[in-house]
C-alpha cells in the first residue's frame, strides 16, 4: 500500500466534510468524483448547480452537496458573522455580502468557522494569497501558535533517504524570509505534522549552505540561532542544524560533515532557510525525481485550509483532500 493510500484509509475511518470552492475547474470535479467513489470524505462543491452539471458531464457527482453561495440558505448568517469578526477592519454588511458571493474561498472558510464543514481545499486556479488570506483573517492561528506556515508532503519513488522516500519540506509556501524564532516554530510544527501524517518519529534538519560552521554568513547565523531556539522550545523533537542538504539526508556525508549529530544523514523533515530555497527545492524534487508533492499544506491554523499548486493534477487534489480530512480528524 502506498503512503497516500494509507492516508486515505485513515480518512475513511473518521469521515469529514471538505469544501471545494473551485467547482469551475474540471480537475476539482474529477477529484471530487474520485473522493466520493473512494469514500475518503464528504464533499461540498461551491458554485452554480447548472454550471457544475455542465462542466462535470461524465462524472458521478451525485454524492456531493452543491451550494450556490449567491442563494445559500445560510448566507445572511455568514454575512452577520463575517461583519462581527472583521468589523474592526472596516467590514460592513455590504462588503461582507460582496465577499461571500464573489470570493467562494471566503464562503468556504466561513463554513468551517461556523461548524458546517471541517476543512477547505483550494488553489487549483487561484493564487496562494487568495486561498490563505481568508483563512488567516477568519480562522486565525491555532492556540499557542504565533505564525502559520506551509509544508509539502513529498513522496519520492525508489528513495532510500528520509522515511523510505517520505519527507516534509517546510516552509515552501508562505513565509518569505522567516526570522530565527519563526524558523524555529516552523521546525516544531513540521515535526508535529510529519508525525501526525506518518506515525513515525520526526528527524528535523535545519538546512543551510553550511554544515556546522563550514561557512560564515548572516544567513548561516540565522539558521544557527533558529536551531538553538528550536532545541530549547521543542526539547522532545530530534532536531539539528545547521546542515547542508547532503549532510542532512545521506548517511555517509552526514557522518563526515556532522559526526556528532543525531539527525545528520537520516533527516525526514527538511526546514529550508527561506521561501526561495523551499519553493525551488520541492519543485526540483517533484520534477526531476518524479516525486509526488502534496501541498502547500497549512499548519498552525485553527482549522485545516490547504492550498494547491495551480499546476496540480486531479489525483494531487484527491490526495490533499484526504490529508485535509486526516488533519481535521486530528485537530
Amino acid at each position: 500500500m502506498s503512503f497516500i493510500d494509507d492516508i486515505k484509509v485513515r480518512a475513511r475511518k473518521n469521515i469529514k466534510t471538505i469544501v471545494l470552492p473551485e467547482a469551475e475547474d474540471r480537475r476539482v470535479l474529477e477529484a471530487a468524483a474520485t473522493t466520493l467513489k473512494e469514500g475518503n470524505a464528504k464533499v461540498v462543491l461551491l458554485g452554480d448547480p447548472s454550471d457544475i452539471a455542465e462542466l462535470g458531464k461524465g462524472l458521478d457527482l451525485s454524492g456531493a452537496e452543491i451550494i450556490n453561495p449567491k442563494t445559500a440558505e445560510k448566507l445572511q448568517t455568514y454575512v452577520d458573522k463575517l461583519v462581527e469578526l472583521r468589523q474592526a477592519k472596516g467590514m460592513t454588511p455590504e462588503l461582507a455580502l460582496q465577499s461571500l458571493t464573489t470570493d467562494y474561498t471566503t464562503f468556504a472558510v466561513m463554513m468551517v468557522k461556523m461548524g458546517d464543514a471541517d476543512g477547505v481545499v483550494s488553489g487549483a486556479c487561484h493564487s496562494t494569497a487568495n486561498t490563505l488570506r481568508p483563512c488567516l483573517q477568519i480562522l486565525k492561528t491555532a492556540p499557542g501558535v504565533k505564525s502559520a506556515s506551509a509544508f509539502f508532503l513529498m513522496i519520492v519513488p525508489n528513495c532510500e533517504y528520509g522515511e523510505d522516500g517520505v519527507f516534509v519540506f517546510a516552509d515552501c509556501g508562505l513565509n518569505q524570509n522567516p526570522a530565527p524564532d519563526q524558523l524555529a516554530e516552523i521546525a516544531g510544527l513540521s515535526a508535529k505534522s510529519f508525525e501526525m501524517l506518518t506515525g513515525k518519529s520526526a528527524r528535523v534538519a535545519m538546512l543551510s549552505h553550511s554544515s556546522k560552521g563550514s561557512a560564515k554568513h548572516d544567513d548561516v547565523t540565522k539558521v544557527v540561532e533558529a536551531t538553538r531556539i528550536a532545541k530549547e522550545t521543542y526539547p522532545d523533537v530530534m532536531l539539528d542544524g545547521e546542515l547542508q542538504l547532503d549532510a542532512a539526508i545521506v548517511p555517509s556525508v552526514g557522518a563526515s560533515k556532522a559526526p556528532d549529530s543525531p539527525v545528520a544523514g537520516k533527516a525526514n523533515v527538511l526546514v529550508f532557510p527561506d521561501l526561495d530555497a523551499g519553493n525551488i527545492g520541492y519543485k526540483l524534487v517533484q520534477r526531476l525525481a518524479k516525486a509526488e508533492a502534496y501541498g502547500p499544506v497549512m499548519q498552525g491554523i485553527a482549522a485545516p485550509v490547504n492550498d494547491l499548486s495551480r499546476g496540480c493534477f486531479a489525483e494531487d487534489i484527491v490526495g490533499v483532500i484526504a490529508i485535509t480530512a486526516v488533519q481535521a480528524a486530528n485537530k
